[in-house]
């Protein structure tokens, strides 16, 4: 498993409006830590767009049009992914680390 890749995963159960089901999800930890730990960092996927939201970044994953959801960052078991479905392309990946930079980095 390695950043950017996107997999399906399990994320039930959920509280509250955290994002649930089994749905598309990219992994944005270090690929050191996707090895070592058991654990991986991800962003789910939604096909509900929110062109608007500056936490969002519009992608196409699987042929389709998505939202990375950056305001929905969780750490997950690897057991809970089941599949990966492909990987983000280069200037995808650069986008996104740049707004989790912009939202959770220094001001």
């Amino acid at each position: 498993m390695k950043r950017y890749e996107i997999y399906w995963a399990r994320l039930d159960p959920v509280e509250g409006s955290e994002l649930g089901k089994t749905r598309p999800c990219v992994i944005v930890s270090l690929d050191a830590l996707n090895a070592a730990l058991p654990t991986v960092v991800v962003c789910p996927l939604t096909t509900v767009r929110r062109p608007g939201w500056r936490t969002r970044l519009a992608v196409t994953s699987a042929g389709k049009p998505a939202d990375i959801c950056a305001d929905q960052v969780r750490v997950v078991n690897k057991t809970r992914l089941t599949r990966k479905i492909g990987a983000l392309k280069s200037d995808d990946a650069a986008a996104l680390r740049e707004l989790l930079t912009e939202m959770y980095g220094e001001e």
